[in-house]
């Protein structure tokens, strides 16, 4: 399976505007949401005809048995996450615990278990032959680029030649855990200071990962100089710029109506329709 990954550097900037219109431009028969932190792909994928949903389990956390504890303490010394509690029993404070099992190895009374824990919500939609993976972490659960990976890993029993990827914002583990595999990363810049800095970085993982990228700027009439410099550092790195989308005051209300732009002739629309034949057509070289 090909995957075209859609990626951001930063929040806000469009990256899953672009994503879903690209879905339903493309007939794509596989797609997931990849920000499994705060997913929205759903809200602009339509109804779907069967709907799965399964635990994510994190790293096993620690549990002490009250009847088996004699207070000795050596759990709560050695914890260097603050995650046991001292009180009438002994107790271990989930979001806190890491899972290091220090406190197991310490315990002398053998107290202290590791057990199975629930990081989040994996979700597997379908309707005819289109397939969406998605995922929610719960708050507190720490594994975000491995519940990345668990999305992906989804998508390989669909079948289908090419998957779109919403990719996870930011530029840390979630983004290198989207990147790998990737065949293509496309870039959505915003046209300021952090956007292309935080563009450079990202692109730092995708080189590391072997993984080509291409970049677009959303919003790029907002501010022309940086819009011009973005463009100017893909030309020094030989970097693909497949074009701009303008501002546009309607995209917030199609959105909002749960429309995809792709049946729109918005300013927004049409530049990202032309975005997306460009993109396609460097998918076909690699």
């Amino acid at each position: 399976m090909r995957r075209l990954l859609i990626l951001s550097g930063k929040g806000g900037t469009g990256k899953t505007t672009v994503a879903s219109t690209f879905i339903a431009l493309s007939g794509v028969q596989a797609w997931a949401d990849c920000d499994v932190d705060a997913p929205n792909l759903h809200l602009v994928s339509g109804s779907f005809t069967t709907s799965e949903q399964r635990d994510y389990h994190d790293l096993p956390k620690a549990v002490i048995d009250p009847l088996r504890c004699t207070a000795c303490n050596r759990c709560h010394e050695v914890c260097r996450f603050d995650a046991i509690t001292v009180g009438a029993t002994y107790t271990v404070d989930p979001i806190a615990c890491e899972g290091c099992t220090f406190c197991l190895h310490v315990c002398p009374e053998g107290a202290i278990t590791m057990e199975e824990s629930k990081a989040g919500d994996l979700f597997l939609h379908t309707r005819g032959d289109q397939t969406f993976s998605t995922a929610t972490l719960l708050m507190g659960s720490g594994t975000t680029g491995k519940l990345v990976t668990a999305v992906k890993d989804q998508l390989k029993g669909s079948g289908a030649p090419l998957a779109i990827l919403d990719g996870s914002p930011g530029i840390g583990c979630p983004v290198i855990a989207s990147l790998t595999g990737a065949t293509l990363a496309l870039m959505v810049a915003e046209p300021s200071m952090s956007g292309l800095a935080d563009l450079k970085r990202v692109i730092a993982s995708a080189r590391v990962l072997q993984v080509p990228t291409a970049v677009v700027v959303n919003k790029a009439d907002v501010n022309r100089e940086k819009c011009e410099a973005i463009e100017a550092y893909c030309l020094r790195e030989e970097i693909p710029f497949l074009g701009t989308i303008p501002y546009d005051g309607s995209v917030v209300e199609l959105l909002n109506r749960g429309e995809n732009l792709s049946r729109s002739e918005s300013p927004a629309a049409v530049a990202i329709k032309t975005i997306w034949e460009r993109t396609n057509a460097l998918l076909e070289t690699l």
